[in-house]
């Protein structure tokens, strides 16, 4: 199990990235049109918003276990719950290939 503060994070940067995404879209499209003393002034507000609410730091974790790395989007687990669930017969029309 993924340490508890880990998964807080997260949330947290979750949280950011909806509350300002509508805001660095408009600047976005400002920025691709503007002239260069406003693509500054753009910058300046880029800089400005937090960090953690840009999309680039979300991190996907495994919905069971909190682990992030191994994570298959399909499912949102992580390798070792995804083949733990497949022997156990849990995802149907998923098997364990053996040659």
């Amino acid at each position: 199990m993924a340490i508890k503060s880990l998964i807080q994070r997260e949330k947290k940067r979750q949280a950011l990235e909806r509350k300002y995404h509508l805001i660095r879209q408009s600047l976005e499209e400002k920025r691709k049109v503007s002239s260069l003393d406003d693509k500054w002034e753009i910058h300046r507000k880029f800089q400005y918003s937090p960090h953690n609410s840009a999309p680039t730091r979300l991190h996907r974790l495994c919905s069971s276990t909190g682990r992030p790395r191994a994570n298959y989007r399909d499912f949102g687990l992580s390798r070792h719950v995804l083949r733990e669930m497949a022997h156990a017969c849990l995802f149907p029309g998923i098997t364990k290939s053996s040659w």
